[in-house]
């Protein structure tokens, strides 16, 4: 059987690319676009990361995990990506071009495992994630989750 297509996005966000990669790994940032999340992570291929925050018990849990595999800052942001308990892992590539008064945002996240519940809640997740980045560096404040 054949693994799930790529989940692939392109944004323009009115920005540096400096101030677009600060928006994907500050912590500031993270909180706010995810819900207040926690984001952790050791900058350098092999470095750990994980966005954390609390379970239904209270008690702090990773929602999503990984290495880092690539951070050049700031151009590219890779990352393996496993979501709560699963041993899925899939790779999201973050890339970020510079375009006169914008920054050309190119998410692909893929090497799916064909039955990765962490697909369609990615397929649903990523373009909400990047509209509340994107709101949030234009105007410095951004729109609450559903």
């Amino acid at each position: 059987m054949a693994n799930q297509a790529p989940l692939k996005y392109v944004f323009y966000i009115a920005a540096t690319p400096e101030k677009v990669w600060e928006g994907f790994v500050s912590q500031e940032s993270n909180r706010i676009i995810f819900s207040g999340a926690e984001f952790q992570a050791d900058m350098k291929p092999g470095g750990a990361l994980a966005w954390v925050g609390p379970g239904p018990d209270g008690k702090p849990i990773a929602y999503v995990h990984g290495k880092v595999l690539q951070a050049e800052r700031p151009k590219v942001f890779q990352y393996t990506f496993v979501m709560g308990q699963s041993d899925k892992a899939s790779r999201a590539t973050i890339e970020l071009v510079p375009e006169t008064e914008a920054t050309k945002v190119t998410v692909t996240h893929d090497e799916w495992a064909e039955d990765d519940p962490a697909y369609a809640a990615s397929a649903d997740g990523w373009p909400r994630i990047l509209s509340r980045l994107k709101t949030l560096l234009e105007t410095g404040k951004t729109f609450k989750p559903h």
